[in-house]
C-alpha cells in the first residue's frame, strides 16, 4: 500500500518562452533574472510574476510601437451583428472585455491540466493568442466562445506527448506527474454580459477533486470534448467546431468518455452534477478534524474517520486506504520520539475545488516559528471524513490567500 518515488523536477522556464528565447540564450538569463527579482520583490510566485511582468511589457509595447490609423467616417451597416469583432473598439476596450473572462479560462485550463500554476501560465497564454490573432477573428460567435476555442486548443497543444496528472492511489509512476488544488476564491461565476449572453452560469459545473482525478484517466480530446458539452453545457455542433471535428467524432468522443468516467467516479455518482456545497454539519467535522490534529488527539481524529477512508500526500507517492493505516501514520509522524517527528501543528480554514479544506503549519523541533506544510482537502459523507488529500506543496499557500508563516 506504500510506495517510494521521487518528487517531480521544477521548470524554470515557460513552454510558451522556448520558440521565441531558444536560439538568444543571453535573453533568456536576463528573463530569468528579471523574473527572480520581481518574485523576490513582490512576494509572489513564479507564475503571477509571469504573467505580471507580460502584463506590463505588453501593455508598453502597445504604448510604444501602435500608432493609430485615422479611419475615414463610414456609414453604419444596415444590420448590426450581434457579435462584436475584438478590433471595432479600442486596444484598451479589447483588453479589458477579455480580461472579465479570465477567471473562467483559468478554470477551463484548471480542469484540462490538473495544475493550477500550469493554468495560470496557460491563461496568460491564451491572451497573447488572442492579441496576436484578433484580425482573424470574423465574430461568428462570442468573443468569450473565440477565447474558450484559443484556450482548449493551447491546452490541446500543452498536453500533446505529457503524462496525465492524477493522484498517488491512482498512479502510474511513483515519480507523478500530481493534480493540484484550485482556491475557491478564485473560482467565480461570470455574469452574463450584453455582448456574451451565453456565459450563464451552467447547474454541471464542478471541481471537485474526484472528478478532476476522474476526467483525467481521459485521452486530451475526449477531455476537452466532456468539459465543454457535459461540464459547460455546449451544444455537440459548437464543440466540433472547437476541436475541429464532425459532430459524429464529438458524439462518439463522448460516447466513450462517459463509459470510461463511470469507471472513475466516485460511489453513487454517475455524471458531473456537484455535489451540495459544505454544509454547516461538514464545517463543523472540519473544525473539529483541525482541532484535533492541532492537539495530536489520535481518539479524537479517529471518531471523524470512515472506516474506509482513503487519504493520499502528493507529492509524496505513499497513500493509506483504510482508517488503521492512516491512525498508524499519524502516529509515527506525532510521537516526539520518532526521527519521523514532524513537530507541533497549527491549522487555518481554507477552501479548495467547492470542497471543506484546512492549511496546515509546522513548527520543527527547535523552530521559532510555524511554516507552512500542506493543504488538506477533505470529502465528507454522512458525517464522517471518506477521504483526505493533503498537497505538500508550500507554493501554493499565496494563491489560497494564505499567511507564509505564524508565530509561534
Amino acid at each position: 500500500m506504500r510506495e517510494t518515488g521521487s518528487a517531480r523536477p521544477i521548470v524554470l522556464i515557460r513552454r510558451g518562452d522556448v520558440g521565441t528565447c531558444a536560439m538568444r540564450e543571453p535573453i533568456v538569463d536576463k528573463r530569468e533574472r528579471e523574473i527572480r527579482a520581481y518574485m523576490d520583490e513582490h512576494g509572489v510566485r513564479r507564475a503571477r510574476a509571469v504573467r505580471e511582468l507580460d502584463t506590463r511589457r505588453a501593455a508598453a509595447t502597445v504604448d510604444e510601437n501602435v500608432v493609430p490609423e485615422p479611419v475615414p467616417p463610414q456609414d453604419p451597416p444596415a444590420t448590426p451583428s450581434a457579435a462584436v469583432r475584438p478590433d471595432d473598439h479600442p486596444m484598451t476596450d479589447f483588453a479589458e472585455r477579455a480580461e472579465r473572462h479570465r477567471g473562467e479560462l483559468r478554470v477551463h485550463c484548471y480542469r484540462m491540466l490538473g495544475s493550477f500554476d500550469e493554468a495560470e501560465d496557460l491563461v496568460q497564454e491564451v491572451f497573447l493568442r488572442a492579441w496576436r490573432g484578433r484580425e482573424g477573428f470574423e465574430g461568428r460567435s462570442s468573443l468569450r466562445a473565440w477565447l474558450y476555442r484559443i484556450a482548449t486548443n493551447a491546452c490541446l497543444d500543452f498536453l500533446d506527448g505529457r503524462s496525465r496528472r492524477t493522484l498517488p492511489d491512482q498512479a502510474d509512476s511513483p515519480a507523478g506527474p500530481w493534480l493540484q488544488p484550485f482556491p475557491d476564491q478564485l473560482w467565480e461565476p461570470v455574469a452574463p454580459g450584453a455582448d456574451d449572453p451565453e456565459s450563464a452560469v451552467i447547474a454541471k459545473e464542478t471541481l471537485e477533486l474526484a472528478f478532476l482525478a476522474a476526467i483525467q484517466h481521459l485521452p486530451p480530446r475526449q477531455r476537452a470534448a466532456t468539459i465543454l458539452c457535459d461540464v459547460l453545457g455546449w451544444p455537440v455542433r459548437r464543440t466540433a467546431e472547437v476541436l475541429d471535428g464532425s459532430v459524429a467524432s464529438v458524439n462518439s468522443a463522448l460516447q466513450r468518455a462517459r463509459a470510461t468516467l463511470r469507471t472513475h467516479l466516485p460511489p453513487g455518482r454517475s455524471d458531473w452534477a456537484p455535489s451540495a456545497p459544505p454544509s454547516d454539519e461538514d464545517r463543523r467535522i472540519l473544525r473539529s478534524y483541525m482541532s484535533a490534529v492541532e492537539r495530536g488527539d489520535l481518539t479524537a481524529v479517529a471518531e471523524l474517520l470512515a472506516r474506509d477512508v482513503r487519504a493520499t500526500m502528493p507529492p509524496y507517492p505513499e497513500w493509506f486506504a483504510d482508517r488503521d493505516s492512516v491512525l498508524a501514520a499519524l502516529s509515527e509522524s506525532w510521537d516526539t520520539g520518532s526521527p519521523h517527528y514532524v513537530g507541533t501543528l497549527r491549522m487555518l480554514p481554507a477552501s479548495a475545488n467547492g470542497q471543506p479544506a484546512a492549511a496546515t503549519y509546522r513548527c520543527p523541533p527547535g523552530g521559532h516559528a510555524y511554516e507552512p506544510f500542506g493543504i488538506g482537502v477533505l470529502r465528507i459523507r454522512d458525517g464522517r471524513i471518506t477521504e483526505i488529500v493533503a498537497f505538500h506543496e508550500p507554493a501554493l499557500f499565496p494563491s489560497f490567500g494564505l499567511p507564509l508563516t505564524l508565530d509561534r
